[in-house]
């Protein structure tokens, strides 16, 4: 299922096909705030998970581990709502919780960075802890409905379709393309409906 085939013009798998099919799914289904987006993810993630390990991004591999993990707890949260029987609404950070998110986006990239150089042969271990890293936030403001993970991925797949051009993901490389213009769609379709 990892065997290389050539899809308009690109080199990809049909795990990677799959996986792409799948993870475009989570993000139109995640835009309109549908909860059976999660689902998708965490299918995504798993399969996304045997392409990152062959390429040799152990720090996105992992990050699909995370993803699942944080998929079940995120389908949680939409599902139970905010724990006084509310649901979940599209709200914004405030200035604590943006430092916070900040700072969790730097420690978790210097721990990521010092494993990966330590104990992994990847030859990206910045990028790839960098991106990892935003992702968990972006991931995790995604849980919680907070408006600013679209920013965070916006950042995050900007720089994704240069890291995986390098590394010979070109279908990957178009998804995250793709998804740029999606969480452009989505920072617009949530801040019609964001409460401060």
């Amino acid at each position: 299922m990892n065997d290389a085939i050539v899809l308009l013009g690109m080199t990809t798998s049909l795990l990677e096909l799959i996986s792409f099919l799948l993870a475009v799914m989570t993000v139109a289904l995640t835009i309109r705030q549908v909860h059976w987006g999660w689902l998708f993810s965490i299918l995504s993630s798993g399969l996304y998970a045997a392409v990152f390990f062959d390429a040799k991004l152990y720090g996105d591999m992992g990050l699909q581990v995370m993803f699942i993990l944080l998929s079940f707890w995120g389908w949680w949260q939409w599902w139970r709502g905010d724990g006084e029987g509310e649901q979940l609404h599209v709200t914004s950070l405030t200035r604590a919780q943006q430092l916070f998110a900040v700072l969790a986006w730097a420690a978790l990239f210097a721990v990521l960075v010092f494993f990966l150089k330590a104990y992994t042969d990847t030859d990206v271990p910045y990028a790839d802890g960098f991106l990892t890293a935003g992702s968990l936030v972006g991931q995790f403001l995604l849980s919680r409905k907070k408006i600013e993970n679209w920013l965070v991925w916006i950042l995050v797949d900007v720089l994704y379709v240069g890291l995986y051009v390098y590394k010979n993901l070109h279908l990957t490389a178009l998804l995250y393309a793709v998804f740029v213009i999606m969480a452009i769609m989505g920072l617009r379709s949530w801040s019609k409906s964001c409460q401060q």
